[in-house]
């Protein structure tokens, strides 16, 4: 028996764990996981704990780097579409995008023509369509194979979720499009970074996907608990019995009501959450 069994963290990766929006800016390689963090991690999971990751980044994305990930729990990804289990390579549970999408972001690129955009499918395929600098960056970033389509209608279903690659200006313009519309409610749409805007089916977001895990893992709310730096994080934070940020946070994570503030990303910030978290069960 450990002292942590029964307990869960969900954690962000990027720019949680592992800081990358340097990598992001810039198209320079990104960095590893800190021995600190790795250490924290594995001494919590050696006590009884899960520790998974919640990440807007697709399966193939995700799975070049979770080797060096120091994990045990399955892991939510596109955002919150998916629990995928590494161990038994199959997905737990989905909540793919609703087949009228190719529909609606027609409708969309209508109105704001040559927006840049990714399309994830659960079968590790990544479409792009107007792909921009920012696809580019992106792209070096996760390392993903993607095929350009010169139109959304002819990526195959089911889409697990798009990521649309654009400023922030054209993100909020993006969202207003969004609550505009009679279908809007169909939808998440959350910025998960300064450059990324992430669409996906309405309850599929962290928070729900994280209190799903729990569910399948039967870990009580009350022993979870969960990290993040930005938007989509926010559901997830807000279920959490917990909920903490790292000090390079957005303003909206800071503001998450019970948040405690660890230090940078880059300062070891799992870390210090896992310390916290050691001192509640001691």
């Amino acid at each position: 028996m450990g002292k942590f069994d029964g307990v869960l963290i969900a954690s962000d990766f990027d720019n949680t764990m592992v800081y990358t929006e340097g990598a992001l800016r810039s198209g320079e390689e990104m960095p590893a996981i800190s021995r600190e963090n790795c250490r924290a991690i594995e001494y919590f999971m050696a006590q009884g704990g899960i520790f998974s990751v919640a990440t807007g980044r697709a399966l193939p994305s995700f799975e070049k780097v979770y080797r060096d990930v120091p994990m045990n729990g399955p892991t939510v990804l596109f955002n919150g579409a998916a629990i995928y289990d590494f161990t038994t390579r199959r997905y737990l549970h989905t909540a793919f995008l609703p087949d009228d999408v190719r529909h609606h972001i027609k409708e969309l690129l209508t109105e704001f023509p040559g927006l840049a955009f990714e399309i994830y499918h659960d079968d590790n395929s990544i479409h792009a369509v107007n792909p921009n600098e920012l696809t580019a960056r992106h792209l070096h970033l996760t390392h993903s194979p993607t095929v350009t389509l010169d139109s959304i209608e002819k990526a195959p279903l089911p889409i697990s979720k798009l990521l649309f690659e654009e400023y922030e200006p054209v993100q909020r313009q993006i969202i207003q499009f969004f609550r505009r519309q009679g279908w809007g409610g169909d939808y998440e749409v959350v910025s998960s970074s300064n450059f990324l805007l992430e669409i996906t089916a309405r309850g599929a977001n962290k928070g729900g996907m994280v209190r799903k895990l729990a569910e399948l893992l039967h870990v009580e709310q009350r022993h979870v608990y969960c990290v993040g730096d930005h938007a989509n994080d926010v559901p997830m934070l807000e279920f959490a019995n917990v909920p903490f940020a790292p000090q390079n946070a957005i303003e909206v994570v800071h503001q998450v009501p019970g948040v405690h503030i660890l230090p940078d990303c880059r300062e070891n910030a799992i870390a210090a959450m896992i310390r916290e978290i050691d001192s509640m069960y001691s």
